[in-house]
């Protein structure tokens, strides 16, 4: 689709550009494809540039959903379509880089756990020699790409790793299991359209529905689905939630 205007109400979400440039390089180009990378939505543009979005967690591209009083940024489309971000508390970030820009981009982060690449054996290699905890592991974009703190959670549960354990303390067979776990959470959530307690929307502007499927995130306190023990909720592990039961992960 070819993008024949576009709108800055909130240039505080921009990073590296201004509005009036964002507006001059996006306005006669044609949108080539869409894809995700780590936490961050690509639009890949006909002459080489990249709209990179990283909504966190506030944040939604929406299309052809109409704008409001949090929508800080529209693109009008051909056929009068609209892609817009809108962002609550305006956490989230909307660049544009060249061909040389998106490849540092991209340099920055590690393997992407939905890619065929992704194994058991990749998944091992990385953790080797890592002391650090292996849920703040999994969320560290340079090492593996795209894991939130929701599915790391969720997939040392149904793994039974307990993720206080050193990176480099999994064996081979449980960096197999973990893997297989992640991929199977991540795939889980896409096809629900994503997590939603609160902010989050998908690209329609609907909430996600993974949160009817969670195992552990988010039920600290109530009993584990697999042992019955009281599941435990930590903020030790990175100053985040960590939901784990003591029993199930080891």
């Amino acid at each position: 689709m070819r993008i024949s205007g576009a709108r800055v109400t909130r240039p505080d979400v921009l990073r590296g550009v201004s509005s009036a440039d964002f507006a001059r390089r996006l306005v006669g180009r044609t949108v080539a494809g869409v894809a995700r990378r780590a936490k961050t939505i690509c639009v890949h543009l006909d002459d080489g540039q990249a709209l990179l979005t990283t909504p966190r967690f506030t944040g939604a591209l929406l299309f052809d959903v109409p704008a409001d009083a949090y929508t800080c940024l529209s693109l009008s489309l051909a056929e009068g379509h609209e892609l817009g971000y809108r962002d609550v508390r305006r956490l989230g970030t909307v660049t544009l880089v060249d061909h040389e820009g998106y490849r540092r981009f991209d340099a920055r982060l590690g393997v992407e756990p939905l890619g065929e690449s992704f194994t058991g054996e990749v998944l091992s290699g990385i953790l080797r020699g890592v002391s650090t905890p292996i849920k703040k592991v999994l969320m560290e974009q340079r090492r593996i790409a795209g894991i939130g703190n929701i599915y790391a959670n969720e997939a040392l549960w149904l793994a039974g790793i307990d993720p206080s354990r050193r990176g480099s303390s999994l064996t081979a067979a449980e960096s197999g299991v973990l893997a297989g776990q992640l991929r199977e959470v991540l795939s889980a959530a896409v096809s629900a359209r994503g997590t939603t307690f609160r902010d989050y929307r998908d690209a329609s502007g609907g909430q996600g529905g993974f949160a009817a499927q969670l195992q552990c995130y988010g039920r600290g306190g109530l009993p584990c689905p697999r042992c019955g023990r009281r599941l435990t909720e930590t903020h030790a592990i990175d100053g985040r939630s960590t939901v784990f039961c003591h029993q199930c992960q080891r």
